[in-house]
């Protein structure tokens, strides 16, 4: 597991070797920054279901000047820690050792783009995607970037639209943005 670009680009990140690990393949996040590279300079984002913080330190990396990470393994988060001091990121991040929905049900701050990494076919997504609309947690034009198992579907939401909806191997890679008439600001 690696930054692929930006500042920290190229450094190896430290991770747990396991069931329960399913770090996002790189072809994935590639793919996936290449999508919202317009919307990561200044951007303050939300990784949830966070595992070893890849997406959130990689959207670090290329430009996005605030990181939330949310993970509720003990473990988990000292590896996000220490990944984060690696690569001189640390400062501007804030982890949370939380349940990824009483995170979402308790937030107060809005962000510009939110990264959900579930474990894959548990149906965790839509629940997620809900509390995110229902509590006001995106900016105006904010994303939510989703990737799930390719055997879950993606779930269509009232104040979200679709942008990207593709299969790689057995992800799915779902990018939502709030439509302009929601209430993000």
């Amino acid at each position: 597991m690696r930054i692929i670009a930006g500042k920290a680009g190229g450094l190896k990140l430290k991770s747990l070797k396991g069931r329960d690990v399913r770090p996002t393949l790189d072809r994935v996040k590639e793919s996936m920054f290449n999508i919202i590279a317009f919307y990561l300079p200044g951007a303050e984002i939300l990784d949830l279901f966070a595992g070893f913080g890849s997406l959130g330190i990689e959207a670090l990396s290329r430009g996005a000047v605030k990181a939330d990470f949310v993970e509720l393994k003990r473990a988990h988060l000292k590896i996000i820690e220490d990944n984060l001091k690696k690569a001189k990121l640390f400062e501007q991040a804030e982890l949370f050792n939380q349940d990824v929905y009483l995170y979402l049900k308790n937030c107060r701050r809005k962000y510009d783009m939110i990264f959900m990494d579930p474990p894959y076919e548990k149906e965790m997504t839509a629940e997620a995607v809900e509390l995110i609309v229902k509590n006001n947690l995106l900016k105006k034009d904010g994303l939510i970037i989703s990737e799930k198992s390719a055997a879950e579907e993606a779930t269509e939401f009232n104040d979200l639209s679709i942008i990207k909806n593709k299969n790689y191997g057995n992800s799915l890679l779902t990018i939502y943005k709030l439509n302009r008439t929601s209430r993000g600001s």
